[in-house]
């Protein structure tokens, strides 16, 4: 492995990636090993145009799933995943940052590394100055917790 090629880490997922939500079946139905309920410590959901971002904040709680890319398929989700997330290493306009984060798996509660698609500066700052945060962390239910039609 080069210096630039990020470490084949599952990926935590908490919104339109989740299985059962419509960017799964494009970016990841069929390209995944192991999909499993976890949650991310220190961070907190906020709402967006169709998709949350989660914004790292002690004590808040995201939750989603730990998803393991099959190897053979690694390259391609990790590509796939930075393209729809607007993500692109040291451009601060980027919409997320993908970083290196701990997550916890809901069945048996080990932390495990993995890569979070987190807001980036630009848009922290905004959704912080006056955004709409997903109380309870959890974007599945947003819609029955935060008012959402």
């Amino acid at each position: 492995m080069t210096p630039s090629t990020p470490a084949p880490l599952p990926f935590f997922v908490y919104g339109t990636l989740r299985p059962g939500e419509n960017n799964h079946a494009v970016f990841l139905r069929g390209r995944t090993r192991s999909e499993e309920p976890a949650r991310l410590a220190g961070a907190v959901l906020y709402d967006g145009p169709g998709y949350p971002y989660a914004v790292e904040e002690p004590g808040g709680v995201v939750r989603g799933e730990l998803v393991s890319a099959l190897p053979e398929e690694y390259r391609q989700v990790l590509t796939a995943l930075d393209r729809l997330e607007c993500y692109v290493a040291g451009d601060p306009r980027s919409l997320y940052e993908r970083v290196e984060r701990q997550v916890v798996r809901e069945s048996d509660g080990a932390s495990v590394r993995a890569w979070v698609y987190v807001a980036g500066p630009s848009v922290t700052t905004q959704l912080l100055a006056g955004g709409t945060r997903i109380e309870g962390g959890d974007w599945t239910v947003r819609g029955r917790t935060a008012g959402h039609p």
